[in-house]
């Protein structure tokens, strides 16, 4: 039963590739939500987050989420203009005394000026971003400042381009990567340190800067650059990269609009415009909406059930808010829609209505008031429908999936088998329920709502696998599984991670930064970590995002590449009082998994910098690295390693880890249903909704749900409203990615399977492998052949569905 890829060349929130197209992929990651947002990942990004999150964006965004310190980037002095202490004073000295009065302000107010960009640590020779040292006050200078030196830099390319690689590629790369990095560093903040003041800024120049990158993006001395590249009979003597980076330009360009007329240039930059500001509005309305609910508990009976880690940080956000007496055992403590507060009231709480309260405040957010987001919804996909009609294509997912590995036709189509495979699983997932609440005296039984399906799905996980996963939470403090995860990928990939706090600025206290070193001891690459929640200024999910890309262009000792950098963001749950951070073992697959997008940014050997890492990688395979990375935490060597209890040592009992892997399929139907659900409503939205239709967008999530959800949703269920992925990520039209990445992801790691897990030779040698192409190669060559490369055949849905335990049924059906 393969996957037909053949002949479907192209999404990832990463955040990807070509031009504008690259810049807003980026765009999209940094806010990405890589989240669900798991994610990561493309050229500029907005996510995620790859998120991600946008994407991302690229991720992040693909929401989508480590950094070191070989990195190092700069604007060269090229770039930014900057006058010697003596030169400046003797300059003034001069006019001074040769001008008016009123010519006098003047020249001070420009000097003044001059001071003030030169102190803007955005516009500073830096090697790491001064995270720590960029607040709102910079952002509008900075970025103005910036824009109208890229602006001169760009018409200067203009004049001079030939079709050639030194004076095309080269100086294009420069361009967009200083916007890139830039742009990522006041995008990031907005993301992990969020204020009224930084949005404002953001929210002022957000326009002036995709005003430049539609003009980028529209160039025709640039397009017509490639073109000729691609007509030259030089074009067989180039590299696969660098063939894949003109081939990507062109399409770039073309989906950017370099083809229009005046006239419908105009209209598609206003729409391009009106899009980056809705996307902005969209994610900004779901932190505030989530901000804003609190529920304060002064009764312990109403939570009766949460464990003592929930209390903790219920009383620990008490006291944040102003209760500065509260404690865990007795109270009072605050309840929000934060992930971590959410979840624990939805797995454990006995107050059927607390969880119903706290489920119904949490499916509407941002659908009513200042922060609805159901007209900027509906406004979105009316600009996205327009933006497809102006460039020929019949509707905005077929856009989507000109940068992707598949069609709309092959995503709908793997969907479908996979949706088919997971509906009677998800049936009996429901009987099961009804059946065993009932044994327990559930008044609700006969009638399971959807604030009931988590509470009694963890109460018949624990009675079938006798498995408390709260119970578990000893074994995987914070500090035992990073250093588990980073000895798995030394094993696999023969690196070395070695902290290195205090190297680069970070924006929190909590935030880590490391390196990575090869077998020699040689940096190759540096991440950021920042693993906790904090609800007040960071939004929710996990991505990963790329501060700067590997590159040969953009060297700094020019000789070796620039190094990549990246980041991880998570939001788990914090550490409370003198305990560390104690995981779930979700929140230990978060991590897995957002280490994976960052692996195949760091570990790239790609110096063209437009296809290093995620870059260029197109969207629906950027979550293979990932997802791949998440089944080692059910391998029983990596899993043990990491698995120490955080007070005695003691490593996770034998039955336990068994009981973890025997349960790995438990609601495994209905937990695929849940992310079918998810893509086929994003492309049920951007194929056949018709924006001020019969229909609303309402009517399409219930149409679409009576297919994939057993229980229906509620009538005021405003999921859509909070769907940061698809309206202020990279994943619009494109979330399908996570089950089409899925299927390449379990059958890269059934390689591992076949070459025997317990033969640490073997494992090494796939592991090498697999870092020298999934990891190695980039968008530097097609997903398809550099699976190909690493597999030895075109992918094959098998694994997936025998790893969640579906294997039969479909063969069934």
């Amino acid at each position: 039963m393969k996957l037909s890829v053949v002949g479907v060349v192209g999404q990832f929130h990463v955040r990807k590739r070509g031009l504008l197209g690259a810049l807003l992929i980026m765009n999209m990651v940094m806010a990405t939500r890589i989240g669900l947002s798991r994610s990561v990942h493309p050229l500029l990004k907005n996510s995620h987050s790859f998120r991600p999150s946008a994407p991302k964006h690229l991720l992040k965004s693909h929401p989508c989420p480590l950094w070191s310190s070989s990195f190092s980037f700069c604007l060269h002095k090229s770039t930014i203009t900057t006058a010697t202490p003596s030169s400046l004073s003797h300059s003034r000295s001069r006019s001074c005394s040769a001008l008016p009065s009123s010519s006098m302000a003047a020249a001070a107010a420009s000097n003044a000026l001059e001071d003030s960009l030169q102190a803007n640590p955005l516009l500073q020779d830096f090697e790491f971003p001064p995270f720590d040292t960029v607040e709102a006050t910079h952002v509008r200078p900075g970025i103005r400042s910036l824009l109208k030196k890229l602006e001169a830099d760009l018409d200067e390319l203009e004049l001079t381009v030939e079709p050639s690689w030194p004076k095309l590629v080269e100086p294009l790369e420069k361009i967009v990567d200083q916007l890139t990095v830039i742009w990522g560093v006041v995008n990031h903040l907005k993301s992990v340190k969020d204020s009224a003041e930084l949005r404002s800024a953001i929210e002022e120049v957000q326009p002036e800067k995709v005003k430049f990158e539609l003009r980028l993006g529209q160039s025709k001395p640039i397009y017509n650059a490639f073109k000729k590249i691609q007509a030259s009979p030089d074009w067989h003597t180039l590299s696969e990269a660098r063939k894949r980076i003109v081939e990507a330009q062109i399409k770039e360009a073309v989906l950017s609009g370099v083809a229009l007329k005046d006239d419908e240039k105009d209209n598609f930059n206003k729409i391009q415009q009106e899009l980056e500001r809705l996307s902005q509005k969209f994610e900004e309305n779901v932190l505030d909406a989530t901000k804003k609910f609190e529920k304060l508990i002064t009764d312990k009976k109403e939570i009766e059930g949460l464990p003592a880690t929930a209390l903790g940080l219920a009383a620990q956000t008490a006291v944040s808010k102003g209760h500065e007496n509260a404690t865990a055992e007795n109270g009072p403590w605050m309840i929000t829609l934060d992930a971590p507060s959410f979840l624990a009231v939805m797995q454990h709480c006995k107050n059927r209505s607390l969880r119903e309260e706290i489920y119904r405040a949490y499916i509407t957010r941002a659908s009513s008031g200042d922060l609805d987001n159901t007209s900027i919804i509906e406004q979105i996909l009316k600009l996205r429908l327009e933006k497809a009609k102006l460039l020929n294509y019949s509707n905005f997912a077929e856009v989507s999936m000109a940068r992707k590995m598949a069609t709309v036709e092959k995503a709908e189509e793997l969907l479908e088998k996979l949706r088919s495979a997971s509906w009677g699983p998800a049936v009996q997932d429901l009987e099961d329920l009804k059946n065993f609440s009932k044994k327990q005296g559930a008044l609700e039984a006969d009638d399971l709502s959807h604030w009931d399906m988590t509470f009694w799905s963890e109460r018949l996980r624990e009675s079938k696998y006798d498995i408390n996963e709260e119970e578990l939470r000893p074994y995987f403090s914070l500090p035992k599984v990073m250093n588990g995860l980073f000895d798995l990928a030394k094993t696999l990939f023969g690196i070395e991670i070695a902290s290195v706090d205090g190297q680069a600025p970070v924006w929190n206290k909590d935030v880590r930064f490391y390196c990575i070193k090869d077998i020699s001891g040689k940096p190759v690459a540096y991440f950021y970590f920042d693993p906790y929640a904090r609800p007040s200024e960071k939004k929710g999910g996990a991505w990963m995002d790329e501060v700067v890309g590997r590159s040969r262009v953009l060297s700094r000792d020019g000789t070796s590449a620039r190094l990549p950098v990246a980041h991880m963001v998570c939001n788990q749950t914090p550490p409370v009082g003198n305990k560390p951070s104690l995981m779930t073992f979700r929140e230990v697959e978060t991590v897995f998994h957002e280490f994976g997008h960052a692996l195949q940014h760091m570990l790239t050997k790609q110096d063209e910098g437009l296809v290093a890492g995620i870059r260029g990688v197109e969207w629906d395979a950027v979550e293979l690295p990932s997802q791949f990375m998440e089944n080692w935490c059910y391998h029983r060597d990596t899993l043990m390693s990491i698995a120490k209890h955080y007070e005695t040592g003691e490593s996770l009992p034998e039955e336990v880890y068994l009981k973890l892997l025997a349960a790995k399929t438990f609601r495994a139907g209905s937990l695929s249903l849940r992310q079918i659900k998810f893509a086929s409503l994003d492309l049920e939205l951007h194929t056949k909704y018709v924006p001020g239709g019969s229909e609303s967008i309402y009517d399409i999530d219930r149409k679409v749900s009576e297919r994939t959800q057993v229980i229906p949703p509620l009538p005021e269920d405003r999921f859509l409203c909070g769907f940061s992925h698809i309206f202020a990520g990279g994943y619009a039209a494109g979330y399908y990615s996570y089950k089409w990445a899925e299927v390449l992801s379990a059958d890269a790691f059934s390689a591992f399977e076949d070459a025997g897990l317990d033969d640490i030779k073997a494992v090494k040698e796939t592991g090498h492998k697999f870092r020298e192409t999934v990891l190695a190669l980039g968008g530097g060559k097609a997903p398809l052949e550099v699976f190909i490369a690493f597999r030895g055949r075109e992918p094959s849905p098998e694994a997936l569905l025998r790893h969640n335990g579906l294997l039969d049924v479909a063969a069934f059906a």
